[in-house]
């Protein structure tokens, strides 16, 4: 459970934990990238099941929501967007890839 409430700075968001003047969930800003969309398979903290993750895409909240949408539903499968990072259920690496770049991404496969 995340506190709501500080004395130092007033009231917090519950997703971010963050003053609710400084709240970054709120704001629909620009992730940073370097032009190379990574991806990756990651399996540590999530009890031996694989997720896909998804970096380096410059775009809003939404503009990842609606991506992270659109690659679950061609994948079949469950994910979420954290941080500008979008993680897909399982290890789908060969289809997101060739999703993106048709989308005119410039993609790399990066780790094991």
């Amino acid at each position: 459970m995340s506190p709501v409430y500080s004395t130092d700075k007033g009231r917090l968001c519950p997703a971010c934990s963050q003053a609710i003047a400084d709240c970054l969930c709120k704001k629909d800003a620009l992730y940073e990238s370097d032009g190379i969309v990574r991806l990756q398979r990651e399996t540590k903290g999530r009890k031996g099941k694989g997720v896909t993750l998804i970096t380096g895409l410059a775009m809003s909240g939404c503009e990842l929501k609606k991506l992270s949408k659109e690659l679950k539903q061609r994948c079949s499968t469950g994910g979420a967007v954290k941080n500008g990072v979008i993680e897909i259920q399982g290890d789908h690496r060969p289809v997101i890839k060739t999703l993106l770049e048709a989308k005119g991404f410039t993609v790399k496969t990066s780790g094991g």
